[in-house]
């Protein structure tokens, strides 16, 4: 089965590139023809594209990895924050920092004092701060959480980019290309493919466009997560899946602690052991009152021993006491 649709392409305004006199020739081989000085994309070319980004994105996905949805041009800010999030995945919105990818080191470090600060809100140590210190983190707050509060749970580098309008996003294709990521863009006629990895011909200006293709990228994430899942699930074993997994019995050394077994004499609790081995043999139910009789007994046999445990002690200290006199 298709992951798209012609139709659904068309009606979304997928095949619109630019004006003729925009173009960029190495998207020649995307480009179908073109009519009103406008070139029209090859839809045969961004339903393949499409179908192997979304394999590569799925597979990525189920063996552990991170994607980093990446659109900062005003038409795809909402459509990408919102895809990515359904997708649980990190992504860029706002401006692409220089260094994102090639000195994560320094932005790791910037969202963890972005956390620190927000600590901070919370418990109200900024109450006890004066206004202008206080102003002056609650700004610096704001402008780490506008820039990066999309990728503040992107704890490594991530395993693939995803890019809307290549032109716009040249800093993060080229750090990627430096960490050899590998790069998933939408690339309109005056873009250059060259540097992308699997080019996705499409308009990238549109929103209904930009909407269509980024949720079917989404949805090659969440695919790729329940896959993940289903191959842990068949990797354990079925007696823990279905919980049937026998609990190994603990000996009573195990169980009591050694000043408690040696409070019970060796061979009353002998005694015992055998008689509820004997008990278990032939499944018979032991009766309450035997239960408080054997409680009885040894709370009886715990006082015995702590009066002769008193006593000793207390002809020690006699004697000591003889001694020094």
């Amino acid at each position: 089965m298709a992951i798209i649709s012609m139709k659904e392409l068309l009606e979304s305004g997928v095949h619109f590139g630019h004006r003729t006199q925009k173009w960029h020739p190495a998207m020649k081989p995307y480009i179908f023809t073109e009519r009103n000085n406008i070139h029209i994309i090859d839809l045969q070319k961004t339903v393949k594209g499409l179908e192997q980004a979304y394999n590569v994105v799925r597979d990525t996905v189920a063996e552990g990895g991170v994607v980093l949805f990446v659109g900062t041009k005003r038409q795809a800010q909402e459509t990408v924050q919102s895809e990515a999030e359904r997708a649980g995945m990190p992504y860029v919105t706002q401006r692409w920092l220089g260094g994102m990818l090639t000195n994560w080191r320094t932005m790791r470090q910037r969202i963890l004092e972005m956390e620190r600060i927000e600590r901070m809100r919370e418990r109200g140590d900024l109450n006890r701060l004066t206004k202008k210190e206080a102003r002056i983190l609650e700004r610096k707050f704001e402008r780490l959480e506008m820039l990066l509060g999309g990728v503040r749970k992107m704890v490594r580098l991530p395993d693939l980019l995803f890019v809307v309008d290549v032109q716009k996003e040249q800093t993060a294709v080229h750090e990627a290309n430096l960490l050899n990521i590998p790069v998933i863009a939408l690339v309109d006629t005056n873009c250059d493919p060259t540097n992308v990895d699997y080019v996705i011909p499409s308009n990238d200006d549109a929103i209904r466009a930009i909407k269509l293709l980024v949720g079917k990228i989404a949805d090659a994430v969440i695919e790729g997560k329940a896959m993940r899942k289903e191959e842990e699930v068949e990797a354990m074993p079925m007696e823990h899946v279905l919980g049937l997994v026998e609990e190994p019995e603990l000996a009573d050394e195990e169980l009591l602690g050694e000043a408690t077994l040696a409070k019970i004499p060796a061979r009353d609790l002998e005694k015992v052991r055998a008689h509820l081995e004997e008990l278990d043999e032939l499944k018979v139910e032991v009766p309450q009152e035997w239960v408080e009789e054997f409680e009885e007994e040894f709370e009886e046999l715990e006082e015995e021993e702590e009066e002769e445990y008193r006593f000793s002690k207390r002809g020690k200290e006699d004697d000591f006491e003889e001694d020094e006199e």
